[in-house]
């Protein structure tokens, strides 16, 4: 029987029944479960971005007067809310990092209170770098903190370049600020040689004014020392209570060790006898109520019930002619009577005689009864309780020693105040020697007043003074001296196409591993007839290149009508899959013919080495140095690029490379199942007792 007609008969069982057909549906349906949902489930992840939660904190107070106020804080807050990346949720710092702490946002932005004000620095005298703190959290997604390093870096890049450009722009305009004021600075010298006279009369103004400033700083010396002995007061008290806690804090923690863990381990047997004790008192107390309001109406009785049996004795055994055969027994009642009744008086008395010791007796069991069941309550939380006032204590203790240092810290400042004071005091003086000389100065201004005015109008010659247009034209070279022009030849226009090249193959190899889990990998009655071993391999292969086909077919449809995928070349990506198809099977077939129930694992095995040598995430070569040396080795590395020039564009090198190499493991490997096909046509005892079977 020819191959074909073998292979026919084989895919002709899966029509039998039920159970054979929808096997054979499941068969067909396997790889695009695989291919379909993995490339589904993360088509376009860049494109949903806009779906995760980020928190966005703007602490920014801005900076400026009005009407020339900025608010770059708000600018970039509004710029990230118009923008498509990421859900930015507008939050206080509090709740931003309790959100990235457990995962309602997966990262923050902030925009610290300060960041406008630094900005604004730029053009003052002390240019400081605005700074925006970003905080993720890998244990929520460490894709997610990849991406937002990139994102960052943009609205980093945007800022600073609407920084710079504010900046030169501030440049560009105080030239010509300069400019303008420097002429009115040469005609403000020619003014100030006649302010100098009345600086003169100033500078003895202040003489006089720091004759008194020096009388103010003595007495300030004197209230500095009387502060610093004062605090010296503070620092011994501060001590000596910090001491005191201490001590409290290691008494307290010594009681801990030794009572903490007997708590903890007899909380439940201390609660059930609390609540034993509890209920034993409110029984008690029910008793001796009752025994109050009994114990009178008993001793009535007794004394009744002894007065009737000695008035039965006395008629029957005393004043009768024949005395009653029971007269032994009714005395020895009529006594045990008078007894009882006797008894029963007596705790009567007691009773009615002591009732303030009964009241005080009732109360103590009342408060016994209270505070065994708030004992019986609280047991559960003994050590809690324990542990918190412990707790308590110790930061107590860590209060009172933080203050016993801030108090010796004052001491220690209000020394160097007192020592600064009299300083003050000696330079008040030498102030008002300066301010003397000072008066000297000013005659010597008059004539380098002419020098400066005659300097100011020959610079403002010099100093540029640019236009509107001009202005704008440099502020834009300036700020953005570097641009980046990109260009992207065959690009893929979402995730999963750049993934598919890498998930298709591995849908097929799973495919063509499960159908020989079905279908035998060498046809049983080729083998019983005697048939070439060709014939045989051929007849095992053909039925799951065909199932291979239809896989392909539904996949490719799926992928391309339902989730959009876009093929620069739809015809030579389906056949060339058709080739892959045949590749993996005849590999597949072979392992299973020759290594039987250890071939399943063999294919598993290769597979994992396929997956993670074949380049289809990062570049092979940022793969361990293992991996890269398997790379040119194995058909999926080739099928990965092959596939990535079909679907996205660009040369076709690589695809002829890849079929060529198809095409060599395909006929090599039929070549080794029809050797294992006729080394399985001579009987052996392996062959009768296989060591496993799957």
């Amino acid at each position: 029987m020819r191959s074909p007609k073998l292979a026919a008969l084989e895919l002709r069982r899966f029509g039998r029944g039920t159970l054979p057909r929808a096997a054979l549906v499941a068969l067909l349906v396997l790889p695009l479960l695989y291919g379909a949902l993995y490339l589904w489930s993360f088509w376009d992840p860049y494109g949903r971005l806009d779906r995760i939660p980020v928190a966005l904190v703007n602490d920014d107070e801005g900076a400026g007067a009005e009407g020339r106020r900025i608010t770059a804080g708000d600018e970039i807050a509004q710029g990230l809310r118009d923008s498509d990346t990421f859900d930015w949720r507008e939050v206080s710092a509090r709740e931003a990092r309790r959100g990235v702490e457990d995962g309602t946002y997966y990262l923050s932005l902030t925009v610290p209170a300060d960041f406008s004000r630094r900005i604004a620095s730029s053009s003052g005298d002390s240019p400081e770098a605005g700074a925006l703190r970003v905080r993720t959290n890998d244990a929520n997604n460490y894709i997610v903190g990849q991406i937002s390093r990139t994102v960052f870096g943009e609205v980093r890049r945007a800022a600073s370049t609407k920084t710079s450009r504010s900046f030169l722009d501030k440049i560009f305009v105080s030239f010509s600020d300069i400019h303008g004021e420097t002429v009115k600075a040469a005609k403000g010298a020619d003014e100030l040689n006649g302010g100098i006279g009345k600086a003169e009369k100033g500078s003895e103004d202040l003489a006089d004014g720091l004759t008194d400033a020096r009388k103010g700083s003595g007495k300030l010396s004197k209230g500095l020392k009387d502060l610093h002995d004062g605090a010296g007061d503070l620092e011994d008290g501060s001590r000596k209570v910090a001491d005191g806690t201490r001590r409290l804090a290691d008494k307290v923690n010594a009681v801990d060790a030794r009572v903490g863990p007997l708590l903890k381990d007899d909380e439940k047997a201390i609660g059930a006898t609390a609540r034993f004790v509890a209920d034993s008192a409110g029984r008690l107390r029910d008793d001796l109520d009752a025994l109050k309001e009994r114990a009178p109406a008993a001793a009535k009785d007794a004394r009744a019930a002894s007065g009737t049996l000695d008035g039965v004795h006395t008629a029957r055994c005393e004043e009768a002619p024949l005395p009653d055969p029971g007269c032994p027994d009714l005395k020895k009642a009529r006594d045990a009577a008078a007894t009882a009744a006797a008894v029963a008086e007596d705790v009567g008395a007691l009773v009615t005689g002591h009732r303030a010791e009964w009241k005080k007796l009732d109360g103590q069991l009342a408060r016994l009864e209270k505070q065994a069941g708030e004992l019986a309550e609280r047991a559960p939380h003994l050590s809690e309780d324990l542990k918190d006032a412990v707790s308590r204590i110790n930061k107590l203790n860590t209060g009172a020693g933080k203050v016993a240092a801030g108090a010796r810290k004052l001491h220690q400042g209000l020394g160097t105040a007192e020592t600064g004071a009299e300083k003050l005091d000696k330079g008040v003086g030498e102030l008002k020697t300066g301010a003397d000389d000072l008066k000297d100065g000013l005659y010597k201004l008059v004539g380098g007043s002419g020098e400066l005015a005659g300097g100011l109008h020959d610079g403002a010659g010099k100093i540029p003074d640019y236009d509107e247009r001009d202005r704008d034209r440099r502020t834009e070279v300036m700020a953005d001296p570097v641009r980046l022009v990109s260009g992207d030849a065959h690009r893929a226009p979402n995730y999963g196409t750049g993934f598919a090249p890498y998930f298709i193959p591995l849908s097929l190899w799973v495919g063509a591993m499960v159908a020989y889990m079905l279908i035998a990998p060498m046809n049983r009655r080729a083998l019983a007839a005697g048939a070439p071993a060709w014939r045989i391999a051929l007849a095992g292969w053909l039925p799951v290149v065909a199932i291979g086909v239809l896989q392909t077919v539904a996949l490719m449809s799926v992928l391309h009508w339902a989730l959009g995928l876009q093929m620069a070349r739809a015809a030579g990506t389906v056949g060339f899959l058709f080739l892959v198809t045949a590749c993996f099977a005849a590999i597949v077939q072979w392992l299973n013919a020759r290594f039987g129930a250890a071939g399943r694992i063999l294919v598993l095995a290769l597979l994992m080495l396929q997956l993670t040598s074949a380049g289809g995430t990062y570049p092979v070569q940022t793969s361990p140095p293992f991996f890269n040396a398997l790379h040119p080795f194995l058909p999926m590395s080739y099928v990965v690029e092959a596939l990535r020039r079909l679907i996205t564009g660009g040369g076709l090198g690589p695809v002829w490379q890849a079929c060529a190499v198809l095409a060599a493991f395909t006929a090599g490997a039929l070549a080794l199942t029809a050797l294992s096909a006729r080394r399985r046509q001579v009987w052996t005892p392996d062959r009768l007792h296989p060591e496993l079977s799957l």
